[in-house]
């Protein structure tokens, strides 16, 4: 027999390690009748209700095991010692009967555990905090901190991630140093008039921040494409400036949208959200280096949202408003993308981060039309 009651008090066969010698005594374990000790007494037939208490330890600092499936119950006792079920095939379950008898109530988190409505509750708590902090909490942590970020780090960042597409995608432009210096003055003649205009209305408005326009050949995948990179290194292919050979103001907008994601450091809070993310994923699985080696890798072709596409048009139209050029060459900028896309059964640029990989959505086009 594995439990016993004397004088109305549940009692359990159990095995006993003082914490002094590798050896187990066989004892019987109870409660006094208020709960406050855990006694121990030297194992001895029912009738012998004379045999010294071998321990005594306050209930409340005994560790008690958890009622799961498999192990083996083990109570910690406060000097070291080890109070552990009985070896008999039945000593589990005579173990958790005399919990429930002696008035041991499991945990908390184990009675969670054990309810399916608990945990179902659970899941969908933890299912909403995690998209939560995807859709708001992330974000808004990668754009306080963007803030934060030195302009030399984001520098090299950026140097990395352009030394990648360069690889993967790019070659050096064709275009004549004329070509190259006409469109950079134009650019440099409507970021000047922008910084006038933004002083005159805003006068504790932020500079925009330093850009470098680099020029380059890419594949015909690529095509007419333009995009920045954290630091402000923005990338105008050849095939847009040709495609918009005759109407220059069409590149000067393209830019403008370009701009506008350095003002707003879009490259920088994608690259802060991803390292985030690979945090969380780092504690999961104990490996940050693979993330931190490729993240050049994954900034080159990450995809902007439509939230930060909203502010680069927004950034555009203001600009080219400020420069007196209509933002409608916007308008005409996405009918002959479309054309040439169709024309060569393109449908999205392999570098999700260029321009040319956000489709011409009809709000975006109406957004440029009703600009005065």
């Amino acid at each position: 027999m594995s439990t016993s009651l004397w004088c109305g008090e549940p009692r359990l066969r159990a095995r006993w390690f003082d914490g002094r010698s590798a050896q187990a005594q066989a004892v019987w374990a109870w409660l006094s009748e208020d709960g406050r000790w855990l006694l121990l007494q030297a194992l001895a037939t029912e009738s012998n209700e004379g045999a010294a208490v071998l321990a005594r330890h306050a209930s409340r600092d005994v560790v008690w095991p958890e009622r799961l499936r498999h192990g083996e119950r083990q109570a910690l006792l406060p000097d070291g010692g080890m109070l552990c079920e009985d070896p008999a095939p039945e000593g589990r379950q005579n173990w958790d009967d005399w919990a429930r008898r002696s008035g041991l109530r499991d945990s908390l988190t184990v009675r969670s555990m054990r309810s399916w409505r608990l945990v179902g509750v659970s899941v969908l708590l933890s299912a909403g905090l995690l998209a939560s902090a995807w859709v708001w909490g992330i974000p808004w942590v990668a754009q306080q901190g963007a803030a934060l970020i030195p302009a030399a780090a984001e520098q090299q960042i950026s140097s990395e991630a352009l030394d990648y597409v360069d690889r993967m995608w790019l070659k050096p432009s064709t275009l004549s140093e004329a070509q190259q210096e006409l469109i950079t003055r134009r650019l440099a003649a409507v970021v000047r008039r922008d910084e006038i205009l933004r002083a005159g209305l805003e006068p504790l408005a932020e500079p925009l921040p330093a850009y470098r326009l680099h020029f380059r050949a890419g594949p015909k995948a690529l095509g007419p494409n333009a995009f920045a990179l954290p630091g402000g290194d923005i990338v105008l292919t050849d095939a847009l400036v040709e495609l918009a050979a005759d109407e220059p103001d069409i590149i000067t907008g393209v830019l403008a949208h370009e701009l506008g994601h350095v003002r707003h450091r879009h490259g920088m809070r994608l690259a802060l959200q991803a390292g985030m993310v690979a945090g969380v994923s780092g504690l999961l699985v104990g490996d940050f280096s693979a993330l931190l080696a490729g993240l050049p890798a994954w900034l080159a072709q990450a995809d902007y949202s439509r939230e930060f596409e909203r502010e680069a048009d927004l950034h555009a139209r203001q600009m080219l408003q400020a420069a007196g050029i209509s933002p409608r060459v916007m308008v005409r900028f996405f009918e002959r993308l479309t054309a040439y896309q169709r024309q060569r059964g393109q449908d999205k640029s392999p570098l999700p981060m260029a321009f040319a990989s956000h489709p011409a959505h009809a709000e975006r086009i109406a957004f440029f039309n009703a600009a005065p």
